[in-house]
């Protein structure tokens, strides 16, 4: 390779920040741009684009004026809607699955079926096109019953329902809200946790796992949210837990890939629980998570570029070397979110110094000043990379602690399945 390489990141959370971060620091690389990206991530080098993640055409014609060498995408969005297959037809190199490949993502039922097809273990499950046939399935369903919007949802599309009267409300209003489809499933109990492969198209990679927080509050309460903080690696995860997840998981599915002719150059999320009976898988995503990435990219050591480099241009992938380091993010979401949020708040001054630094998502400029402001849902995520978790989260909540956040939330309690700390013991 003669000439460093110009790339272009498709997406504007948390997850693309972090990932433009990453590509920059590869002395391969010579400058990253995102479409359409946020203000927070100029601090960092990253030239932003305002171009919308599904105006496919201006992508193209800014990948054609700036020689981009090639584009990754950050969001389900784009993939689902078929990005690669445009990009793909007119000649432009991009790091993602097909359209058809990204049906994992976009329908549970596609995805759960695709399991049971590949022997890849899952729970049990039933797909439902009106609310009377799902409420009268109920009964072949113990409690509680989780229920699934088909479709993408951002993170925020299950809904666990503790009786069966309170599964039939919930069938009910999913259906009334324009659900087409729901997936009803057995209730899995364990720890979760997110498995990523880089996949490309004659071998793979499994990147470092971490674990997510979905529910809004302490103590894994309140409603699911797209993710309130991670951390990884997970020292409570058996050494033989984690080979069975990529003997029992990881290998069927890569097989059925391939038997599915897929045109799968991207990242598989994977996101499991283990259970009593061994590993299952709860869904699978076409991409990065959000906010693992936040967490799972510090602790690459390899260059993460090259590796995106050698995926779009068919070569075998180089290892990906972890460090023993570990890293730990912290959501800050806008009050009221994943409902009704607030907006427009103006965000304290925030910096990164030392161990911690900052991964911007749903931020925007305020007019008259160089100040961030909140743009609603999750705002940003505060991460510290150390040399053990413990360091990580006191490192993280002490510098949320020095600041003060108008009308935004974050939880306290992010790493306590690994660290048994919260942010009131430090």
């Amino acid at each position: 390779m003669k000439d460093k390489l110009k790339v272009l990141v498709v997406g504007s959370g948390g997850r693309e920040h972090a990932i433009a971060k990453k590509l920059l620091a590869s002395p391969k690389v010579a400058q990253v741009f995102c479409a359409p990206g946020n203000p927070g991530m100029t601090l960092d080098g990253i030239n932003l684009v305002s171009i919308s993640e599904l105006d496919f055409d201006a992508l193209k014609g800014f990948c054609y004026e700036e020689e981009i060498a090639w584009t990754f995408v950050g969001p389900e969005n784009a993939l689902v809607a078929g990005i690669v297959d445009s990009f793909e037809k007119d000649g432009f190199k991009i790091f993602g699955p097909a359209k058809d490949a990204a049906m994992l993502e976009g329908s549970k039922d596609f995805a759960m079926r695709f399991m049971n097809k590949y022997e890849v273990p899952t729970a049990y499950f039933e797909t439902f096109q009106n609310s009377e046939a799902a409420i009268l399935a109920l009964a072949d369903f113990a409690e509680p019953i989780v229920i699934k919007a088909d479709g993408l949802a951002a993170g925020k599309g299950v809904v666990i329902a503790p009786t069966k009267e309170q599964a039939k409300k919930e069938i009910k209003l999913m259906f009334k809200k324009g659900q087409k489809q729901i997936v009803l499933s057995e209730f899995l109990a364990g720890q979760e946790y997110s498995l990523f492969v880089a996949v490309g198209r004659k071998d793979y990679q499994i990147l470092p796992m971490a674990q997510d927080h979905k529910r809004a509050f302490d103590n894994d309460q309140g409603p699911n949210t797209g993710g309130m903080g991670a951390y990884s690696p997970l020292p409570q995860l058996p050494k033989h837990d984690y080979q069975r997840m990529l003997t029992e998981v990881v290998e069927p599915t890569i097989a059925g890939l391939r038997q599915e002719n897929f045109d799968y150059c991207g990242i598989l999320y994977i996101g499991l629980i283990m259970t009593a009976k061994g590993p299952k898988v709860i869904e699978y995503n076409v991409r990065l998570g959000d906010p693992e990435t936040q967490v799972v990219l510090p602790r690459i050591a390899s260059d993460f570029a090259m590796l995106i480099d050698a995926a779009v241009e068919g070569q075998k992938l180089p290892e990906v070397v972890a460090t023993n380091d570990a890293c730990l993010g912290v959501i800050v979401a806008a009050k009221g979110y994943p409902g009704e949020y607030h907006k427009g708040q103006a965000l304290p001054t925030l910096e990164s110094i030392d161990d911690v630094t900052l991964d911007f998502a749903n931020v925007s400029e305020n007019d008259h000043s160089e100040q961030l402001r909140a743009n609603g849902g999750r705002l940003l995520t505060v991460l510290a990379k150390a040399k053990d978790l413990t360091t990580a989260q006191k490192l993280v909540y002490d510098y949320l602690g020095q600041h003060e956040f108008i009308d935004c939330y974050y939880r306290q309690d992010i790493g306590k399945k690994a660290t048994h700390k919260s942010a009131k013991d430090f």
